[in-house]
Order: structure tokens, then C-alpha cells, then sequence
């Protein structure tokens, strides 16, 4: 499952996290999270992992929060039930498992070394002075 995003949408520039787990809930293991990476790949990569296994992805923006009060605030927000910015209000879940048609077309898995060049573009947006 992730965010179907509207065109244009600022939550599509950050790094994107894939949790992966038990399609069945009587699966007695821990899911795997990984990432983050750009989003085009997690979407890919997510693919990837379901298309021939019984699992579910969950492919979800991950928040470069700096401190805990930008922590707090995003927890009250989440409280809340507000959204996290106007685009929010627009989002929808799309499904990633073997037996749903696929919704979102992101292509083919990146290759070792796409995903490494998104980790160092990824890295550059955090550590810019404009965060």
C-alpha cells in the first residue's frame, strides 16, 4: 500500500520507507522495514518483493524531523486527524499485493547502483542548509 500522490505534491520529494510483512495476520514474524529511498524506487522495489510472494508492502514517506519538538508537533497533528500538509486531503491507498491489480506503474526494480545514487541525493536533501 502507499499514498497515491496528486501531480506536484512536496511529500513526493521525501525519502520514502517500505515496510514489508505477513499478507495473513497468523504469520508469527517482525516486518522488515527499509529504506529510505526516493520514491519511484521504493514503489519499484516494493514490486519487486510482492509480485511472486504472499506479502504486503507498505511504501510510506519518512518525515526528516530534526528535533522532538518537530516531533510533538507531528504527533499532535497525527492526533489530531489533520493531514499533514493541503496536499494530504487528496491522498488515496493503493495496494501492493500479488493478488490486486497494480495501480501505479514505477517500473522496473532499480538497479544496486540507482538505489546508491538516491541514498547520496537523498543525503544531500537532509543535509542542505534549506531543511
Amino acid at each position: 500500500m502507499t499514498l497515491h500522490l496528486p501531480p506536484g505534491s512536496p511529500v513526493a520529494d521525501l525519502p520514502w520507507i517500505i515496510t514489508i510483512g505477513a499478507l495473513d495476520d497468523e504469520e508469527e514474524w517482525e516486518p522488515l522495514v527499509c529504506g529510505p529511498y526516493e520514491r519511484p524506487h521504493a514503489l519499484a522495489l516494493a514490486q519487486a518483493v510482492v509480485a511472486d510472494e504472499e506479502l504486503m508492502a507498505v511504501v510510506e514517506p519518512l518525515l526528516p524531523l530534526a528535533d522532538a519538538d518537530a516531533i510533538r508537533a507531528e504527533v499532535a497533528l497525527a492526533k489530531s486527524g489533520a493531514g499533514h500538509d493541503a496536499t494530504t486531503d487528496d491522498l488515496t491507498a493503493e495496494t501492493f499485493d500479488r493478488d490486486e491489480p497494480r495501480r501505479t506503474t514505477p517500473g522496473r526494480p532499480p538497479t544496486r547502483a540507482e538505489v546508491r545514487a538516491g541514498f547520496a541525493r537523498i543525503a544531500a536533501k537532509l543535509t542542505s542548509a534549506d531543511q
